[in-house]
């Protein structure tokens, strides 16, 4: 191989972190817990957020962008919120540097210090919702559907690249609305997009539902979510959809004339995705070999690799490999032809490979004289020699086949690794192994607690397909209408 991967049963974390930096996704900054995100890595981003996009304007809604900066006393205004995000905000208190006394570098002007603190966008509810207040007057001025994509910064101490870093890049919706109905519905809508978007781009299955009280978004009355199991047997969180009812609409005294004239406070929600997707991808799909990308967000969806000996050879095989990704290039296909002459071919291979690439064509003299080219597909790695009439046609349903394949095989493994339990014992028995674990949980907080400080595992959701059945919590005993979903999350 190019480069040496860690054996992922060995040791995951670092596998992980082999791929992420080897296969030149991103690599750690110089400034502590960020990342620089390389142009491999920023080009799948750049595929997820151009479709998200599109989905997102499919469904009515615009882009604007917010302040990086937020007053301090803004976050005060909304209990839960400021709570939820305390521990996690950067903090602005001056606005200038001056030359040092002592002639070393620079230091902090103490006559520049800020009249208000500033943070550092954690996420935008409370200056977005300033801003609606001027926004929103009548009830013709709603709905607003209005997304932003931006970067926040979340101060971690243990971070990991993708996964948590301090500062990262996400999108987040936030809407207003002249009823319940419509932002329940609107909250609803948008994790639906999210869901298809993993199932349909990222080759990801997610379980769709409800969060816990505990596990809500701070400020939130209500939280859906999309969680995804990984092939260590944790879950992440992939996306989330908030109904944030009149709560900051309230704060920040964001009110409209209805129909009936009457003074109303708006309803509200926020939804959001991040670069933690990324992760998602990497941790969902690939194995000891490198990379697994799913076509649809692939960079390159196809590599052709010449092999040859000397100018003559190289010369035809150019020909033909230039013929057929301009045939691939006509139908929708990203294709680069490698005829780089710094390193052999096998290298190539490995490379490719390492990266995820779903296609390799190899093309030598022998396959320039059978009318032949070698098609290898990253994702069970065969091989297979086809006729060079009508390859790009071929590939074109090859890459459809391998998003398909990839999706089957990460269902497959969560079908798996998804168990169901009734008693307390055989819970704590089943979540050292990991995945997805159905249990009877008796609605209370102190029950909720006692798993996650006992086991390390929380409830990831409560499925919204999760059919009524009546049971006893595996902890307590009580009477349980529904199974929930716990794990071990990321």
């Amino acid at each position: 191989m190019a480069k040496e991967v860690t054996n992922r049963a060995e040791n995951y974390a670092q596998w992980y972190n082999d791929l992420v930096v080897k296969a030149g996704l991103a690599e750690s900054s110089a400034v502590r817990g960020c990342m620089v995100i390389k142009p491999y890595g920023y080009a799948i981003w750049e595929k997820i957020q151009a479709t998200l996009d599109k989905m997102f304007k499919d469904t009515g809604h615009v882009n604007a962008y917010f302040p990086l900066f937020i007053p301090k006393s803004f976050l005060s205004r909304e209990a839960e919120h400021v709570e939820g995000f305390a521990k996690e905000c950067a903090v602005v208190t001056h606005h200038r540097l001056m030359n040092s006394p002592d002639g070393k570098g620079v230091v902090v002007d103490p006559e520049a210090k800020l009249e208000e603190e500033l943070i550092v966008r954690p996420t935008s509810e409370t200056i977005i919702w300033n801003t609606y207040k001027g926004w929103i007057q009548s009830y013709r001025d709603l709905p607003v559907l209005v997304n932003q994509w931006a970067n926040v910064v979340r101060w971690e101490m243990r971070t990991r690249l993708f996964l948590r870093t301090s500062e990262f890049l996400w999108q987040e919706g936030h809407t207003a609305h002249a009823t319940r109905e419509e932002a329940v519905e609107e909250t609803e809508k948008m994790v639906n997009v999210y869901a298809r978007f993993a199932e349909t781009f990222l080759a990801l299955p997610v379980l769709v539902g409800k969060k816990t009280a505990s596990e809500r978004f701070a400020g939130a009355e209500d939280t859906y979510c999309i969680e995804a199991l990984m092939q260590d047997g944790k879950a992440l969180q992939a996306g989330t959809s908030h109904f944030l009812g009149q709560n900051f609409a309230k704060a920040f005294d964001v009110q409209y004339v209805s129909k009936e004239g009457k003074q109303e406070y708006v309803w509200a929600t926020s939804w959001g995705v991040s670069t933690r997707l990324m992760g998602a991808i990497i941790m969902a799909h690939s194995d000891n070999n490198g990379l697994v990308l799913p076509p649809k967000l692939a960079p390159l969806q196809v590599v052709i690799v010449p092999i040859y000996k000397g100018a003559d050879e190289l010369e035809a095989i150019s020909a033909k490999a230039n013929e057929i990704k301009r045939q691939l290039e006509a139908l929708g296909v990203t294709v680069k032809y490698d005829d780089s002459d710094n390193v052999r071919s096998g290298f190539k291979f490995a490379e490719y490979e390492l990266k995820g690439v779903p296609v390799r064509l190899a093309i030598g003299p022998r396959d320039m004289q059978n009318g032949t080219v070698e098609v290898a597909r990253r994702d069970t790695l065969q091989k297979q020699l086809l006729p060079q009439e009508n390859i790009a046609a071929h590939v074109a349903v090859l890459l459809n086949d391998i998003q398909e394949n990839i999706y089957a095989k990460a269902k497959t493994f969560r079908a798996e690794n998804t168990f169901e339990v009734s008693t307390y014992d055989e819970f704590k028995e089943q979540i050292e192994k990991g995945g997805f674990i159905l249990a009877h949980w008796d609605g209370t907080p102190e029950t909720e607690a006692k798993v996650k400080e006992e086991t390390k595992a929380t409830i990831r959701c409560i499925p919204r397909d999760g059919k009524p059945e009546a049971g006893r919590c595996m902890v307590t005993g009580k009477p349980s209408a529904q199974k929930v979903v716990f794990a071990r999350s990321y």
